[in-house]
């Protein structure tokens, strides 16, 4: 196959997809900010107390469902799926969920289904993602040239991991893929979220406590370690058993190396974001000569 059929491949499914990367890219970098604001929660944010304060409130019924915990945001939002309430860690009290936490929801829905079901329109555009590296190394090393062109392809190739790895980790989610055996079940009834939550104090800093939610039989807690990474635990009657990360999720959400995982992601997103709208810019640069080029040629073969 020749130069010039890999370039049409390439600037074509970029074009194809376009709309739906713009999308998700956009999103994925709103996203990234997440997990940076996890990892600095004020201290004291989290607390065993505070906790207990809101199970209370909620009431056994909203506590045998998932708790997730956005000290970000100062909430906690508890109960079944598709009615979770969200209560203030200060107070105890039901409260709406706040700007930022809103907007992380929301914004999640969208960068996974576009908000209307249509997440094989996100996984086909993630392949397309993935499929538009090679094409692009196939079309030669890169020339160090300031020059739209030149800042388009050193991108793209200095930046290679971070540009493939993002898409192929969201790919691994889509297709269930976590390198992680399924959970075993538990024997007999889940233990009391209250015990849970004092296996989790006893071990790790509440303020790094992200979710625990109903699995199995049993429950599952995901908490950031000192490192600020995203580890999960099973909670039994002997303890918390540590559980195989998950490390496609743990990439691609960022969730690793306290602020290093959001960073990364960031910077990996504002490439994704560059090499596409730089290759639309060259495209429409291209067009725009041959349609010059063609009414020029027309003007001078007309007769006089």
């Amino acid at each position: 196959m020749s130069r010039p059929l890999f370039l049409r491949l390439h600037r074509w499914v970029a074009l194809t997809f376009s709309l739906p990367l713009l999308l998700v890219i956009g999103t994925g970098l709103f996203l990234s900010l997440e997990p940076a604001l996890k990892a600095t929660t004020a201290p004291g944010t989290i607390t065993l107390e505070r906790l207990n304060a809101v199970l209370d409130a909620a009431g056994p019924e909203a506590a045998r469902g998932p708790i997730f915990i956005q000290g970000y945001d100062g909430t906690v939002a508890l109960g079944r799926r598709g009615s979770m309430t969200t209560y203030s860690l200060a107070t105890a009290a039901p409260t709406a969920p706040g700007v930022l936490a809103g907007a992380f929801g929301t914004t999640r829905r969208l960068h996974e289904t576009l908000l209307l079901d249509l997440g094989w329109l996100v996984t086909a555009s993630t392949i397309a993602m993935v499929a538009l590296a090679p094409l692009g190394m196939l079309l030669g090393w890169p020339r160090l040239r300031n020059t739209l062109s030149g800042w388009h392809k050193v991108t793209g190739w200095v930046l290679l991991p971070l540009v493939v790895g993002s898409p192929l980790t969201g790919l691994a989610l889509a297709f269930g893929i976590s390198f992680t055996p399924p959970p075993p079940r538990a024997q007999g009834n889940p233990l009391p979220v209250t015990i849970t939550l004092q296996q989790v104090a006893a071990l790790h800093d509440m303020n790094g406590l992200d979710f625990v939610r109903p699995i199995g039989g049993g429950r599952l807690v995901r908490v950031l370690d000192d490192s600020g990474t995203a580890v999960i635990y099973r909670a039994e009657a002997e303890g918390l058993r540590r559980m195989p990360t998950a490390w496609p999720r743990v990439l691609h959400e960022g969730n690793w190396g306290g602020l290093t995982g959001s960073v990364l992601n960031i910077i990996a997103s504002v490439a994704m974001m560059g090499l596409l709208v730089t290759g639309a810019i060259l495209w429409a640069r291209r067009e725009l000569t041959k349609r010059r080029n063609r009414a020029a040629r027309r003007v001078r073969s007309s007769p006089a």
